[in-house]
């Protein structure tokens, strides 16, 4: 036996596998792993790993006590999908009316043009402010021709987006609308850098449009959110000039007067962003130190209802959203859970939004 050749192992000498050489290591990579040796701590001041103290634990500061910034990264959390809420099928007579509606489509030649963005926005290109950046930046084509801000689109016209052909999706059957029990903990935002659960990872996806939140909830407030596939809709709903109205239940640490709660619907308070008035508030009782009180405001200032509370001295220690406009939380809705209307429902805010049905023109003030 050569001295050079290696005894095979029991394994190799069962399996027939033959001791192969290792092959000898160039220059070069020598070179190279040299090259990635690390670096000295005394030639380089700043490393990659974190010093550590004497009783063994990661050091916040170098020699010279300066900070070590350190990127912090998230990992997203995973949600489960939410459950649907099942309600006992309506009468014959209803059913037969949601069949028709669901059938109804809107002649495209009898739709009037509407601007580029919003027609973008609800195809479900980007959202409504992406839409006007991308065609300040030119890279929007209108029929081979670059598009302007102001800008109107009708079916018959060629859309293209970063030299894409974009199929627009266009308002001519009736829209779909959810109820969800937003739970605290959720965002209401597709996109969260620090990877919390968002609604959207719990709803179901919309399989020919996309689901757009009227108005939003914050992460501590839960209660009821809508969601559509109409633009127009949350237009109607969320847009301060029409003043829907709001309602909440909220609990708070400590107690209202009567002068207090008359002050809020005559005179309201000043807040950073201007003057807050709510429409009703009514108490509701309460354990202890806990007060609850149900509060009707027509706007959707982010955090409006707790600065409100937070200017008369008392800190808001739960907030349910239990109505907006004409629809409130089901009663049998449980929270994490989502109920989606049927076509007749939908027909009535259709109505009350005063926008035209499938197949009907809308009519002029």
């Amino acid at each position: 036996m050569s001295k050079n050749k290696q005894p095979q192992s029991k394994r190799q000498f069962r399996d027939g596998i033959s001791q192969k050489p290792k092959k000898p290591r160039s220059t070069t990579q020598k070179a190279v792993s040299g090259s990635l040796k690390r670096p000295n701590r005394q030639e380089n001041e700043w490393t990659t790993s974190k010093p550590r103290s004497q009783n063994g634990t990661a050091r916040t500061e170098n020699r010279d006590n300066r900070p070590i910034s350190e990127p912090k990264e998230y990992v997203k959390q995973r949600a489960s999908k939410a459950k649907k809420l099942i309600v006992r099928a309506p009468n014959q007579k209803i059913q037969e009316r949601a069949q028709e509606l669901r059938e109804k489509r809107t002649d495209l030649s009898r739709i009037e043009p509407e601007r580029l963005q919003k027609v973008l926005a609800a195809s479900g290109v980007g959202s409504r402010r992406e839409m006007e950046e991308w065609i300040g930046n030119g890279w929007v084509l209108v029929n081979g021709k670059v598009a302007h801000l102001g800008d109107k689109v009708s079916p018959d016209d060629q859309v293209t987006v970063k030299g894409n052909a974009i199929k627009l999706k266009w308002a001519d059957r009736l829209p779909r609308i959810i109820l969800y029990y937003k739970q605290e903990g959720e965002i209401v935002s597709r996109d969260d850098p620090q990877g919390r659960v968002s609604i959207f990872d719990r709803l179901p996806q919309a399989a020919s449009s996309r689901w757009v939140a009227i108005g939003r909830l914050d992460i501590n407030t839960s209660g009821l959110l809508i969601l559509t596939t109409s633009g127009e809709l949350v237009q109607r709903f969320a847009h301060p000039s029409f003043e829907v109205e709001r309602e909440y239940a909220v609990r708070v640490l400590g107690e209202l007067s009567q002068e207090q709660m008359s002050t809020l619907t005559t005179e309201g308070v000043m807040l950073e962003d201007g003057l807050a008035r709510v429409e009703r508030i009514y108490a509701q009782g309460g354990e202890g130190a806990n007060k609850w009180y149900n509060v009707i405001i027509k706007e959707g200032r982010n955090r409006e209802v707790r600065r409100i509370f937070e200017a008369l001295g008392c800190t808001v220690s739960r907030l349910v959203r239990v109505g907006f406009g004409p629809i409130g939380l089901p009663n049998r809705l449980k929270r994490g859970q989502f109920y989606e209307l049927n076509p007749a429902e939908v027909a009535n805010i259709v109505k009350w939004a005063d926008m035209a049905l499938p197949g009907e023109r809308k009519r002029r003030k």
